[in-house]
């Protein structure tokens, strides 16, 4: 079940990309658009890769799913923040592009140790 609640957010994470990218081409603003679907794409294929690493047993499940969820909640902060900024001229919270970026920095850390307790535990 968590899977597939994953795959659903990346899918989701994936298109929204796909139509920021496309929404930068089409824009005067295209820099943050550009920035904010690039963010969300890579970390869809990142959350995709997560699922399956988490399905598979190659990581401490509880923390690869704090990890995984980490790289959700901090795209969405960052690419929402980028494109509210964009399209409306305003931010989503003060400081919500940096809180996105450091919690992605974090959940990638979170996943690193997530395969070292599966290491350690002889996963």
């Amino acid at each position: 079940m968590t899977s597939t609640i994953l795959i659903v957010l990346a899918g989701l994470m994936g298109a929204a990309g796909v139509v920021l990218a496309a929404a930068s081409a089409h824009s005067a603003q295209g820099a943050e658009l550009d920035n904010a679907g690039h963010m969300l794409l890579f970390h869809a294929a990142a959350v995709l890769g997560g699922a399956a690493i988490i399905h598979q047993g190659l990581v401490w499940r509880p923390l690869g799913i704090v990890a995984v969820a980490g790289l959700i909640l901090g795209a969405a902060l960052f690419s929402g923040d980028l494109a509210l900024r964009a399209f409306a001229g305003q931010r989503l919270f003060p400081m919500a592009a940096p809180t996105g970026g450091v919690l992605l920095i974090a959940s990638w850390l979170v996943l690193a140790a997530a395969g070292l307790v599966a290491l350690a535990r002889g996963n």
